[in-house]
């Protein structure tokens, strides 16, 4: 990316489109080669131009979480949407599934035998235009269950009236150090072993999904048939620290301004405050990162401390201070949390900005 354009007011989130487009075809081919479906997770980015991006260069469809998320996506479009997310929903959510599923393929994702009993109680008739897929805990231990509990599940689905197509799984816990391999080889097991008990039990597994970013690049298709990153489309400072993403592939940043320096002494530390605070480049610090974020043109900085409009960065002693008022650009931990606070993005293209996106599904938690 080249200088912030004037014309950006900081602090403001700018995509820099070319690495944008080289991110999302990257992984496309990725997917093409290991023989898998590409289905990104949107709540990354919310932003309906870059679902379209990503279906251009071969996605099948959306992932996303909530029902809310989908009924943008798919206003915008999308025809073919996985929530992959354990649902409990009550009337006003079922009816509104209901008419998702007559606009497009609908799947949600469930991991007990109640959730499953009640979706299908309030879908009524219109349980079997949505698809189900188990969900299975391959190691992160969120939601989902053990391979050896889903045929029960899918039982009690397919029973209540729900067509039960797969299994899905999260690998998060590949977002820690020295993880990913683990984390996809354990999803790798998961996913064949639950896949082989609905099967042997009389079920078509046709969908079996995986995949995050870290994740994404070692995801085979031996167990998995499609794969669900979302952060790959941007980067982030996690990702960056993770070592499953270089500098020149981080496509969104915070624009930020310097408005106040020190050069510190004995007691204090060198160091400079920018504007972009935890309200627009949030709070995420897991515990092994460095710092609350990154800076792309200093990477030996950190910021240190953040409050709801300043971000605190201790400066290496071996560079020069900035300036006050210089602009730097400024890379989130976690760049989904980012996104959903603000309303709308700058996209820019050879140093000018070349338009401004929404973030439409902001907001829809549910």
């Amino acid at each position: 990316m080249h200088a912030i354009p004037d014309e950006i007011q900081t602090p403001e989130i700018v995509i820099d489109r070319e690495v944008l487009e080289r991110n999302i075809g990257r992984m496309a081919e990725t997917a093409r080669s290991k023989g898998l479906q590409l289905r990104p997770h949107a709540k990354t980015h919310k932003i309906p131009e870059i679902a379209a991006l990503q279906i251009a260069a071969g996605a099948v469809g959306l992932t996303v979480a909530t029902i809310g998320e989908a009924e943008v996506f798919v206003e915008r479009g999308v025809d073919d949407v996985f929530i992959a997310y354990p649902l409990w929903v009550g009337p006003g959510q079922a009816e509104r599934l209901s008419r998702l599923s007559t606009r497009a393929r609908i799947a949600v994702g469930t991991d007990s035998v109640e959730a499953a009993e009640n979706l299908a109680g309030h879908l009524g008739a219109a349980a079997g235009g949505i698809e189900v897929l188990v969900e299975i805990d391959s190691g992160h231990h969120r939601s989902g269950v053990g391979p050896d509990r889903a045929v029960d599940i899918a039982r009690a689905a397919s029973g209540a009236g729900l067509r039960v197509t797969g299994v899905f799984t999260f690998p998060g816990h590949g977002y820690a150090p020295g993880m990913p391999v683990e984390a996809a080889e354990q999803e790798e097991r998961a996913l064949r072993e639950a896949a082989k008990l609905l099967e042997e039990a009389g079920f078509e597994v046709s969908r079996a999904s995986g995949g995050s970013t870290p994740t994404a690049a070692l995801t085979g298709a031996t167990a998995a048939t499609e794969m669900r990153p979302g952060v790959y489309a941007f980067g982030d400072a996690q990702q960056l620290e993770l070592e499953r993403c270089a500098m020149e592939d981080i496509a969104l940043t915070i624009a930020a301004t310097v408005v106040s320096r020190h050069e510190g002494d004995g007691t204090t530390p060198r160091r400079v405050v920018l504007d972009s605070g935890s309200k627009i480049i949030g709070g995420d610090r897991p515990a092994w990162a460095t710092g609350f974020g990154r800076l792309m043109d200093h990477p030996d900085a950190r910021i240190t401390a953040l409050s709801e409009h300043h971000a605190t960065v201790v400066w290496p002693g071996n560079a020069e201070l900035p300036a006050l008022g210089t602009r730097l650009r400024v890379i989130p931990n976690h760049v989904c949390v980012a996104i959903n606070l603000v309303d709308s993005v700058a996209v820019v293209s050879n140093g000018h900005v070349v338009d401004r996106w929404a973030v439409a599904a902001r907001g829809k938690n549910n």
